[in-house]
């Protein structure tokens, strides 16, 4: 039983534009700043790609700040407190990015330093987010608000994008760091402002819960003692690494988010090298596979509604469905790298847009359920583990995407067929990916009772939803 309302849609809206602050701060230092280093201050592209991928590396600490969420019962401060984190990284970064052009090696250690912070407030921020999303967001909406966030998150990236890019032309340093600085004191204030009094007072409310339902009171009694001590962070963490549902969803996200961000680095050199496009022809043709995303998103929003939720297929149908079709596509770029130009590249990419999309929203409904899973009291430790491994997959897909095609590119030397083992690679994750999803669909199927889950006021049993 769950003593606080469920979420309505405007309560969702403002947790999508905490989504798109934490959008507009990302995108600002691992795009902008990225480029300044690259073309303003003609350093090596490898010191970008390391700073990104150490702000992936350092969000492997998703399940110790879940963990704290867990502890404290609510997740409105540590979103504030990773807002903000995230916000000084982000302005900090900015300095440390003009502090290069001077004093390198300053810049550089400073910039460790700051994309730590965004490490850091990402991890904080968004994981406490999809815990609220996943206690407070009623079943049959969980497709639709995944999908209006993360399409909130794609506007905060988009128009943050465009609107840096005009206010920083021309660029000086100092620009840079008002422009950093403002948009940093604009992002805290907006969070603050959409959380507030959003989660409202939950011991209040499990206080009242208690004292109109005395079975749930005596049930709190019976585990007051050991719910008081002090958990242990390790003990929690491989407690919820033993649940089956978990373990195969960890896995589940890990290969699929490996596969999903393995090809961003390679498609558009591939489509140049194969297919003689343009550079302006290659950037459609990653719109276009964004497109396709969109496209996969909002199909999955509309099966997952509430009028029409099971008709179009469930939520497990479409995760499973969509790594496969996945699968299917990436196959369909090994050909094209096979056989060129007369292969359909484009309708090729639209497709794995649409499977991508409908897979990944598909995902985040199922990990929004299943963090809830026997209880809310382990819900943040379940999520930052999911968290940590798609942030792993994402800084391990970029470099062994463009890794893989510079070694196949020299054993193999013909960059036909090393294109097409790359897309091969890729393939073989993808379907690996399906059959994890199908494992998960199998564990809930069976009705798998999670260890160590006592029944404690406020939390919800789910495990007899069926997707």
């Amino acid at each position: 039983m769950n003593a606080l309302p469920m979420f309505g849609w405007l309560h969702i809206a403002r947790l999508g534009l905490v989504q798109a602050c934490m959008g507009a701060i990302v995108v600002v230092t691992t795009s902008t700043l990225n480029r300044i280093m690259v073309v303003e201050l003609a350093l090596p592209a490898m010191l970008p790609g390391f700073l990104v991928g150490f702000h992936y590396l350092v969000q492997m600490v998703r399940p110790r700040m879940g963990f704290g969420a867990d502890q404290g019962k609510r997740c409105t401060p540590w979103m504030i407190g990773g807002m903000s984190v995230l916000a000084l990284g982000g302005f900090l970064a900015s300095l440390a990015t003009g502090w290069m052009a001077t004093e390198l090696s300053h810049g550089i250690v400073l910039s460790i330093f700051d994309f730590m912070l965004i490490g850091f407030g990402v991890s904080a921020c968004g994981t406490s987010l999809l815990v609220l999303m996943s206690k407070r967001v009623a079943e049959t909406r969980r497709a639709p608000a995944a999908t209006a966030v993360w399409m909130m998150m794609i506007v905060g990236f988009a128009v943050t994008a465009i609107t840096v890019g005009k206010l920083l032309d021309p660029y000086t340093p100092e620009r840079l760091l008002e422009i950093s600085g403002g948009l940093s004191l604009l992002v805290v204030v907006v969070s603050f402002l959409c959380l507030w009094n959003l989660e409202g007072n939950v011991r209040s409310a499990e206080s009242a819960a208690c004292a109109l339902s005395p079975s749930l009171e005596m049930a709190a009694v019976a585990h007051q003692a050991p719910q008081e001590k002090k958990q242990d962070f390790k003990k929690t963490l491989l407690m919820v690494w033993s649940e089956p549902q978990a373990k195969a969803f960890t896995v589940f996200v890990f290969l699929s988010m490996l596969a999903y961000s393995s090809q961003d680095l390679i498609l558009e050199p591939f489509a140049g090298a194969m297919f003689g496009l343009t550079p302006g022809e290659t950037t459609q043709l990653s719109g276009l596979h964004h497109s396709g995303v969109l496209c996969g998103m909002l199909a999955v929003a509309f099966a997952g509604s509430g009028r029409v939720a099971g008709r179009l297929g469930s939520i497990q149908s479409w995760m499973v469905g969509g790594c496969w079709v996945s699968g299917l596509a990436m196959l369909g770029l090994c050909m094209a790298a096979a056989y060129g130009p007369p292969w359909p590249l484009k309708p090729n990419v639209m497709l794995l847009g649409i499977a991508n999309g409908s897979f990944s929203i598909a995902a985040i409904a199922t990990m929004m359920r299943l963090a809830t899973a026997g209880g809310d009291q382990h819900a943040g430790t379940r999520m930052g583990l999911w968290g940590a491994s798609q942030a792993i997959a994402f800084g391990l897909g970029g470099l062994l995407g463009t890794a893989a095609s510079d070694l196949a590119h020299h054993v193999l030397a013909e960059q036909g067929r090393a294109y097409a083992f790359v897309f091969g690679f890729e393939t073989v994750m993808f379907v690996l990916a399906a059959v994890c999803a199908i494992w998960v669909g199998r564990c809930d199927r069976q009705g798998t009772e999670l260890p160590h889950a006592p029944l404690v006021v406020g939390h919800r049993k789910e495990l007899s939803h069926e997707y």
